[in-house]
């Protein structure tokens, strides 16, 4: 038996088990995490498909541990316009162990007391322009999907920005909501090909 399921913003086939890499999640190492957006089950051939996500089924998982990635350079360049910038970068991930697929809904009963399920949250700096900390400090103002900031205007985001430090203060979110409002739609290769226009997630 596996599933299709989308954890922050990534699809991953999981069965019982086994241990994936995911993007940063905010859960402590330990604890458990469920996982709603199921979009496809197979129980030894019979295939369920949803619509776009199964209603009522999950993957249960299990916290091991958060850890680093290797450190990736980023080096942007423009032709005939002395423009070099040359960034290093390493990814937060979350290791995670599968514990169960349930097809039809409903945690299982734990060892422990029982803990609230937790809403999926969007990496939001798959939107150019969003550093960890900028992505930190929206979601702490609740801001922390795609869909969220999509409906920000560039007034408000710049407000949570300057409350939340001054060292953020100078990012311009001219367009972050408009990146938002395309990967809240799944389009990433329009967003893609426009993010290569950017700058910094500005237009020029």
């Amino acid at each position: 038996m596996y599933a299709i399921v989308e954890i922050a913003g990534q699809q991953f086939k999981v069965s019982k088990d086994q241990k994936i890499f995911v993007h940063r999640l905010d859960e402590s190492e330990g604890s458990e995490v469920i996982f709603d957006k199921v979009l496809l089950i197979d129980q030894n051939g019979a295939i369920t498909l949803g619509a776009p996500a199964i209603d009522g089924a999950s993957v249960q998982a299990k916290v091991l541990r958060h850890v680093k990635g290797d450190k990736v350079l980023v080096f942007k360049k423009k032709r005939r316009k002395g423009y070099k910038v040359k960034n290093g970068h390493r990814q937060f991930f979350t290791e995670i162990s599968v514990e169960e697929i349930l097809a039809t809904g409903g945690k299982k009963a734990p060892a422990k007391e029982s803990k609230p399920k937790k809403s999926q949250k969007d990496d939001l700096t798959k939107v150019e322009g969003i550093g960890p900390k900028a992505a930190e400090a929206l979601a702490k103002a609740g801001v922390d999907t795609f869909e969220k900031l999509s409906k920000k205007s560039v007034e408000e985001i710049r407000t949570i920005l300057v409350e939340a430090s001054k060292t953020l203060a100078h990012l311009d979110p001219q367009t972050w909501a408009q990146q938002a409002r395309l990967a809240a739609d799944g389009k990433w290769d329009e967003l893609k090909k426009w993010q290569d226009e950017l700058n910094g997630g500005i237009v020029k």
